[in-house]
């Protein structure tokens, strides 16, 4: 019953989703999953979908990460609408 609700309920503003990897190192299975099923719900709901590089881990963080990143979610398919290469808010 609470699913039905749940899935029946109007969105109430702009959808915006996003993805926050750290780059440290190549995207794994669980940042790819959930970057394409925020993609794919952003671009449904005629959202926008931003690409946020997380900053919190500066010791293990490089430029090389970042670009791996980018070029793995690029490879899925994937275009964002705020983040790096595009930029945004």
């Amino acid at each position: 019953m609470a699913e039905e609700t749940a899935a029946a309920a109007p969105l109430s503003g702009p959808v915006r989703c996003r993805i926050a990897p750290a780059p440290t190192g190549y995207l794994h299975v669980g940042n790819a999953r959930t970057a394409l099923f925020n993609f794919l719900f952003a671009r449904h709901h005629g959202g926008s979908f931003v690409l946020r590089i997380e900053d919190t881990d500066r010791k293990r963080s490089t430029e090389e990460a970042i670009g791996i990143v980018i070029s793995s979610l690029r490879w899925l398919g994937l275009e964002w609408d705020e983040g790096p290469e595009v930029g945004g808010d």
